[in-house]
């Protein structure tokens, strides 16, 4: 049944996708004109996270952003959100089937090429690959996957766009670009700088230099 189904496409310079975990960083970040966002919150009872969710999604609507919401399918579908994005161990307890019934995107995320194999059959939206580099934004129980890995991913697969994650920052960025990558998601590079508009700018002007000029 899977392989009836194919989700919406969305645009394929899909370009910086930070993932961030607050209201006030989803703020921030769309007051600065980003237009793919995925919002992570953690750790909420359950009537402040469907608040916090439906705030998000109010938000993305108002910047006519892209956002996707981590995790929590069944408020994004109550709240007709644009897309949401699911990990692995996610995809096993969701209902995928509503969730493109009910219209929204889908992200996926994978580590590796059995991964990869299983994301591709529900035709997502697009599909993340990583950790490229070695992250401290979350505990990884894999080992970083390399630049080879991902460019191999890149020229294995052209029907879905992707985006690479990973400890990726403005070190990395050019040779990750190198990829025939779509996206690159970024946390800490943003979140963690002395100055995230600065670096926010720095980021766009390489992505538009060397990703959107492919589309």
């Amino acid at each position: 049944m899977c392989n009836k189904i194919k989700f919406p496409i969305i645009p394929k310079n899909i370009g910086l996708y930070p993932i961030i975990d607050s209201l006030s960083w989803l703020v921030r970040i769309l007051s600065v004109g980003i237009k793919t966002v995925q919002i992570r919150i953690k750790e909420k009872d359950k009537i402040n996270l469907d608040r916090e969710i439906e705030s998000a999604i109010i938000l993305g609507k108002k910047y006519k952003a892209n956002l996707f919401i981590n995790d929590y399918w069944e408020l994004a579908v109550k709240h007709k959100a644009y897309g949401v994005h699911l990990g692995q161990k996610d995809m096993n307890n969701a209902d995928i089937k509503y969730i493109y019934k009910s219209g929204l995107r889908l992200g996926l995320s994978t580590r590796n090429d059995q991964e990869v194999e299983r994301a591709l059959k529900w035709n997502p939206s697009y599909i993340s690959f990583g950790h490229v580099f070695h992250t401290n934004t979350k505990i990884m129980k894999s080992s970083p996957q390399g630049i080879n890995k991902l460019k191999e991913l890149c020229n294995k697969i052209n029907n879905c766009p992707k985006v690479a994650i990973g400890g990726i920052g403005l070190c990395q960025i050019d040779e990750v670009l190198k990829c025939k990558i779509n996206g690159i998601s970024m946390i800490s590079a943003i979140t963690k700088s002395k100055d995230w508009k600065k670096t926010i700018y720095k980021i766009q002007k390489k992505i538009k230099i060397k990703l959107y000029e492919k589309y």
